[in-house]
């Protein structure tokens, strides 16, 4: 069994006296090589991301607009939410018991942000397409808070109208939701309502083709059975920050080896890294599927747990920063996370001859 599907294993039987197996690990018998150098095409990228992994994404977007062509948002609330605080994340950007955020607070910030250069061009921002989606009985982040994301994005697009689409499903839950092929493993499967596990929801609902569909445009159908491509590993180490897991994963559809393809970012939310879900989430997402038939390459990044952050989430609060930092950038183009995966994104984009 390898470290992550242990500890796992392991946590199972301590807090409920069972687990069901994931999905079989990747081969663990090599250490992971470096992320590679594969000339994805700088245009069209997208950044995706699910709970923390949403807040992130938005981190990302808002941070270097310019680096992206679509955002996409599952169970997350409004651009800086926890403003620094882990009391606000929790009480105002998770549930809502101290208030929905104050928009006009958070477009004050992002106007500081701007002056100091800590953001990109806000008309690169306008021009972004956006794909947010929110559970409507999401009891870990408030379907409010989703409707908050795509009010504060309605007042930053050049074309609401025409970029933007918002989608609640009423009947479901916290997590990513899917729509189960013959391939995938019943517990790599969450319920749809309730959630939990290992938050890949089965609701019918494909929530991989509808995002990418939204964002670029008329895409190629998945073709039956497993993507064409290869599910690798690499090593996170030489993008070294707070809160990092060693290892990383990396889609390659078969065709996008010799360069020119896309990239799209995805990234996990809380208690969904392979420490804790082992890889569903990066099998079984439906992205894989979808980029294999579009040529688009997909980034997994992933977190780590540790005892600031014991549920292994992206750093949209500050945790990652210095503790002495009383307003940590976190959410800017200084955070430490931020930095990281744009390098990984720069490598991905660098032709292998850079090296």
């Amino acid at each position: 069994m390898s470290d992550p599907a242990r500890v796992h294993a392991t946590r199972c039987l301590v807090a409920a006296g069972l687990c069901l197996g994931l999905a079989t690990p990747l081969a663990a018998q090599e250490p992971p090589a470096q992320l590679p150098r594969l000339d994805v095409d700088r245009d069209g990228a997208s950044v995706l991301g699910v709970s923390s992994g949403g807040y992130m994404a938005t981190q990302l977007a808002v941070a270097w607009p310019e680096r992206f062509a679509g955002l996409g948002v599952v169970a997350a609330g409004p651009w800086a939410c926890a403003r620094g605080s882990l009391g606000l994340a929790l009480g105002q950007c998770m549930t809502t018991r101290r208030g929905m955020p104050d928009p006009a607070e958070l477009q004050n910030r992002y106007r500081e942000y701007r002056r100091r250069d800590l953001v990109g061009d806000p008309e690169a921002l306008a021009e972004l397409q956006v794909f947010v989606w929110h559970g409507g009985e999401d009891d870990t982040v408030a379907p409010s808070l989703g409707h908050a994301l795509a009010e504060q994005f309605r007042d930053w697009l050049a074309a609401p109208d025409d970029q933007l689409m918002f989608m609640e499903s009423e009947e479901a839950g916290h997590g990513w939701p899917l729509a189960t092929r013959a391939s995938t493993p019943l517990d790599a499967l969450a319920d749809c309502r309730g959630g939990g596990g290992t938050h890949l929801l089965a609701c019918d609902l494909d929530i991989a083709g509808e995002m990418l569909g939204w964002l670029h445009g008329d895409l190629v159908p998945p073709e039956p059975g497993n993507p064409r491509g290869e599910l690798v590993s690499f090593d996170q180490s030489d993008f070294d920050a707070r809160g990092l897991g060693d290892t990383g994963y990396l889609f390659v559809p078969a065709d996008c080896e010799d360069g020119g393809c896309k990239l799209t970012v995805a990234l996990h939310g809380c208690a969904m890294d392979v420490e804790q879900i082992d890889e569903a989430f990066v099998r079984h997402s439906g992205l894989n599927e979808w980029a294999a038939t579009n040529r688009r390459v997909v980034l997994y990044p992933q977190a780590e747990t540790s005892l600031p952050n014991p549920q292994g989430c992206w750093d949209w609060w500050g945790f990652a920063e210095s503790t002495w930092q009383l307003n940590p950038l976190h959410d800017s183009r200084q955070g430490s996370q931020m930095g990281a995966l744009m390098a990984m994104i720069e490598r991905l984009q660098q032709s292998p001859d850079d090296q």
